[in-house]
């Protein structure tokens, strides 16, 4: 039963026909989780919070930059630095008083995919790296949980919907994660601003249709647009046997931890650290080098300078008793350095500098 303000807020939504007042029941009993609430969450949740789903979660280790701002447009300058799982459920709350939010400031993991997931009706993609994606597939196949996924690159996007009633998942269009560090995101190549805008409205609008039953789900159904021309497409695929995993042990996904809180720093949190107890390793070309230095270094803060392709025969030099910084341009190079020494030296304190030098000095700029 709708409140009176329910009524009134939900009032546009409820006089179509195809939703009315049995339609806006269900979004209020439906449980959402979405992953991640950077360019592709900024307008998932939005339209997810308007259209009155009624207990929605949002999970997302990740800070604020100043460089996610020019997509990210549920945030301002002043939530720099803090937790946009937290920020994004503080606004979104009062967008709409009559919903539940909850918010986790974590990486998903292995360890609480699944318990999580078994909390939530639908789950919403808006991650963007592949790891975690083949997570989010297999923790919803065992869960038997629908899957709304979106991603973004340069001015394209992809929408469809795994896992739904039966339906194909997302190891049926993707079977294998490409190799670490092979495809890019957004922080290495760019990204037009209002593609995860559009993106993610559609896949709001997925999660509204099936909570609904209304419409055709993209279900066994790849949607593309092209942002320069306006173009789409629509890929179909089928679902192919495969055995429901026991468990989450594949070793595919023992780089999130690499991309996560645990082996990555951003700018701001390097900037504030204690560099005096770090050693800092420059990945790049010397001719990279010599075109841009990080020049906000204590005197007595290493700064070596060992290319990527030369790291496994010079990394005796690196000390590993203090905390290793490796950083690059823009973040690629650095990742697969940090990923190589950790195999290396388990354990010593590895972390790779996010989005890299270039966003280093814009912060700092």
């Amino acid at each position: 039963m709708l409140s009176k303000g329910e009524n009134a807020q939900y009032h546009r939504q409820l006089i179509l026909s195809e939703i009315g007042e049995s339609g806006q029941a269900k979004l209020k009993n439906a449980r959402v989780l979405v992953i991640g609430a950077g360019g592709l969450g900024s307008a998932i949740l939005p339209y997810l919070i308007a259209a009155g789903t009624g207990n929605t979660g949002i999970i997302d280790h990740d800070k604020v930059e100043v460089s996610n701002l020019h997509r990210q447009v549920l945030f301002s300058t002043d939530d720099i630095g803090q937790n946009k799982a937290v920020i994004a459920a503080e606004k979104l709350k009062k967008l709409n008083p009559h919903i539940q939010i909850t918010a986790y400031p974590e990486a998903l993991t292995r360890e609480n995919a699944l318990e999580l997931f078994s909390s939530y009706d639908i789950i919403v993609d808006g991650s963007d790296n592949f790891p975690t994606r083949y997570l989010v597939n297999d923790a919803a196949v065992m869960c038997n949980k629908p899957v709304v996924f979106g991603s973004i690159y340069k001015f394209e996007g992809q929408v469809s919907v795994f896992n739904y009633q039966d339906g194909p998942t997302y190891r049926c269009l993707f079977p294998t994660p490409p190799p670490p560090g092979a495809s890019p995101n957004c922080a290495e190549i760019g990204v037009l601003g209002v593609l995860p805008g559009i993106i993610g409205a559609m896949q709001a609008n997925e999660v509204i249709k099936m909570v609904c039953g209304i419409g055709q789900v993209l279900s066994g159904k790849l949607l593309t647009i092209d942002c320069l021309t306006m173009q789409t497409q629509t890929l179909k695929f089928s679902k192919n046997v495969q055995e429901i995993p026991d468990a989450l042990n594949d070793v595919e996904y023992a780089c999130i931890r690499d991309e996560g809180v645990m082996d990555e720093i951003t700018s701001e949190d390097f900037i504030n650290s204690d560099l005096k107890n770090t050693t800092v390793v420059d990945v790049r070309t010397s001719s990279e080098r010599e075109s841009s230095r990080m020049d906000m270094l204590p005197p007595d803060s290493p700064d070596l300078h060992i290319p990527l392709d030369q790291l496994e025969s010079l990394c005796d030099i690196i000390p590993t008793h203090q905390t290793i910084v490796f950083y690059c341009q823009s973040g690629v190079r650095s990742r697969q350095a940090a990923q190589w020494f950790l195999r290396e030296y388990p354990a010593a304190k590895v972390l790779s500098l996010r989005g890299g030098l270039a966003t280093l000095l814009n912060s700092v700029s």
